[in-house]
C-alpha cells in the first residue's frame, strides 16, 4: 500500500483549490459590479443603478465587473486583484470606517473581506484553471531580442 499522507494530498491540491476560490471571489466580485450598473441580481442597493459617471460609485461599480470578470477567468490576476483590492480598501475607509471602527459597527465587512481576499490573489497568483496558463509566455529577454534584431 502506497505512503499517502492527507498533508501531501492537500499539497497536490492547492493550485485547483487556489484555482476555484479565485473564480468565486471573482465572480462574487463581479456580479457587485453587474448589480450596480445594470441593476441584475437586486440592483444597487436594492434595486436600480448608479448614474453613469458619479464619483465613486459608478467607478467602483466599473472595478467590480472588470476586475472581477478578470480575476475569475485568470487573466492579469495579480493586476486585477490588486486594483479591485485598493478599491475597496478605499471603500472602506472613506465609506464605512467613519461610522465605525470595526467592521460590524461601520458595514464595512464586505468590503473588508472583498479587500483581503482580493490581497491574498496578488501574493498567490491565480493558481489552477486560469486562462493565463493557457497563453504562451514570452519571455523579457526573447522581446528584447525581437525589437533589437534586424531582419535579414
Amino acid at each position: 500500500m502506497a505512503n499517502t499522507s492527507l498533508p501531501g494530498s492537500l499539497d497536490r491540491a492547492q493550485p485547483y483549490a487556489l484555482g476555484l476560490y479565485r473564480i468565486v471571489i471573482g465572480l462574487l466580485f463581479a456580479c457587485h459590479g453587474a448589480a450596480s450598473l445594470f441593476g441584475v441580481l437586486g440592483g444597487a442597493k436594492g434595486g436600480g443603478t448608479v448614474d453613469a459617471g458619479v464619483w465613486p460609485y459608478w467607478y467602483a461599480a466599473v472595478i467590480q465587473l472588470v476586475a472581477g470578470g478578470l480575476v475569475m477567468l485568470g487573466v492579469g490576476t495579480r493586476s486585477a486583484a490588486f486594483v479591485a483590492s485598493g478599491s475597496m480598501a478605499y471603500a472602506y475607509f472613506v465609506n464605512h470606517q467613519p461610522d465605525g471602527l470595526f467592521p460590524m459597527e461601520n458595514f464595512g465587512e464586505l468590503s473588508a473581506l472583498f479587500c483581503w481576499a482580493l490581497l491574498l490573489l496578488v501574493f498567490t497568483g491565480p493558481g489552477a484553471l486560469s486562462l493565463d496558463r493557457l497563453l504562451p509566455r514570452r519571455s523579457g529577454a526573447a522581446d528584447r531580442r525581437e525589437r533589437t534584431s534586424v531582419p535579414a
